[in-house]
C-alpha cells in the first residue's frame, strides 16, 4: 500500500532533488571539461584509455541519474519516488568511484571524491545508505590499488582515505538519520494537532467545524442533516456518574459510525447532541437511516456489566446548495418536535 508523504516530507524530498538536480548539473559539466582537459585533466591522462572510458560512463550514469532527480522533483509524491532515488545514489556511487579509481590508476591523487558519493547516499538513505557506499568505494578503490600497486596510492594512503570515508559515513548518516526522524516526529505531531483541532476528544467523532468542512466539500449535491439528542441520558449520568455517561457517549459515537455510508459523516457537537451529514440523500434515504439510528442507540450497553438504556430524539433536514448551518436549524427544530412527540 502506498502512503502518501505529509506535507513536511514532501518539502524535504523538494529540497533534497533540487539539490540534486544543482549538483548533478555540475558534476556533468565538471567532468565534461575535465574530459576536455580545460579543467584539472593532467596532460599524461589526456589519451589514457581507462579514463576516457571511466569518462564517459561517469556521463551516462551521472545523466541518467539527473534525469531520476529531475522526475523526483516534478512529484515528490510519486509511488516510484524511492525507487528512483535509489538508483539515483546507485550509478552516482558507481559513477564517481569507477571515475576516481582510472585517475587514481594513473597516479594522480583523487580519493577525497569518493566522500561526495557518501554524502549523497547518506542525505538519501541515512546511515545504511553512507555505509554501503563508502563499502562500495572503498572497495573499488582497493582493487585499483591491489592491481597496479604504488602507482595507484601508497598502501598508507590508501587506510588514510578507507578510514576517513568511514568517519564522514558514520558523522553523515547519523545526522542524516536524527533529521529524518525529527522530520517525522515533527509531522505526526503536526497530524495529532490536526486531528484534534477537527475531532471530539471523547468520541474521536468530527467537531462542528470538521462537518461544517465536510458539508462544503459536498457543495452542489443534495445533503441531509440529521440531528440527534439522547433521551434518558441526564439520569445515567446522575445514577451511574459521569464517567458512565462518557461511556455511553463514546458507545453511541461508534454505533453511529458503524451506521453510515462512506460519504457520510457523524459529529458530536456538544453534550449529549450528534449531527449526521449525509451525501446525495433523500428525505427517504434520511427519514430511514433515522429509524435504524433508533433502534440501534436504544440497544441496551453494558456498563461494569449492568444494562443501561438510553433513547433518541432525531429530526432530519434535506436540501441542495444549503448551508450545514441552516439544515441544522431546521433539523434542530424538527428534533424538539420528534421529542415532544415521544415525551406525549
Amino acid at each position: 500500500m502506498n502512503t502518501i508523504p505529509d506535507p513536511s516530507q514532501l518539502r524535504r524530498r523538494r529540497t533534497i532533488e533540487a539539490g540534486s538536480v544543482v549538483s548533478r548539473s555540475g558534476g556533468v559539466l565538471c567532468v565534461v571539461l575535465f574530459m576536455a582537459g580545460w579543467i584539472g585533466m593532467p596532460p599524461a591522462l589526456l589519451d589514457a584509455p581507462w579514463v576516457r572510458l571511466a569518462g564517459t560512463g561517469a556521463l551516462v550514469e551521472m545523466g541518467f541519474s539527473l534525469l531520476l532527480a529531475v522526475v523526483n522533483l516534478r512529484d515528490p509524491g510519486g509511488r516510484h519516488y524511492e525507487r528512483n532515488s535509489t538508483l539515483g545514489v546507485v550509478l552516482d556511487t558507481i559513477a564517481i568511484a569507477g571515475l576516481v579509481a582510472s585517475i587514481q590508476t594513473a597516479g594522480q591523487t583523487a580519493w577525497p571524491l569518493l566522500s561526495l558519493s557518501i554524502l549523497t547516499a547518506a542525505l538519501r538513505k541515512q546511515l545504511g545508505g553512507a555505509l554501503l557506499a563508502w563499502t562500495v568505494t572503498s572497495g573499488i578503490l582497493a582493487v585499483a590499488v591491489v592491481v597496479n600497486g604504488h602507482r595507484a596510492m601508497p598502501a598508507g594512503d590508501l587506510s588514510v582515505a578507507v578510514l576517513s570515508h568511514l568517519l564522514v559515513a558514520m558523522l553523515s548518516g547519523t545526522q542524516a538519520r536524527a533529521y529524518s526522524r525529527q522530520v517525522q516526529e515533527l509531522g505526526a505531531a503536526r497530524r495529532q494537532l490536526a486531528h484534534q483541532a477537527a475531532h471530539d476528544p471523547l468520541t474521536g467523532l468530527p467537531n462542528r467545524a470538521r462537518l461544517a468542512e465536510h458539508a462544503q466539500s459536498l457543495e452542489g449535491r443534495a445533503i441531509a442533516a440529521l440531528v440527534l439528542d439522547l433521551n434518558g441520558f441526564k439520569a445515567v449520568n446522575d445514577t451511574l456518574g459521569h464517567a458512565a455517561g462518557d461511556e455511553v457517549l463514546r458507545i453511541v459515537g461508534e454505533r453511529l459510525r458503524t451506521a453510515l455510508r462512506d460519504d457520510d459523516l457523524a459529529g458530536r457537537i456538544g453534550g449529549d447532541e450528534f449531527v449526521i451529514v449525509m451525501a446525495d440523500a433523500t428525505l427517504d434515504t434520511a427519514s430511514s437511516l433515522a429509524a435504524r439510528l433508533r433502534d440501534d442507540i436504544r440497544r441496551p450497553m453494558s456498563l461494569d456489566g449492568r444494562p443501561v438504556s438510553v433513547g433518541v430524539s432525531i429530526g432530519v433536514a434535506v436540501g441542495t446548495d444549503t448551508s450545514l448551518e441552516a439544515l441544522c436549524l431546521e433539523a434542530d427544530a424538527a428534533m424538539y418536535l420528534d421529542k415532544d412527540y415521544s415525551g406525549r
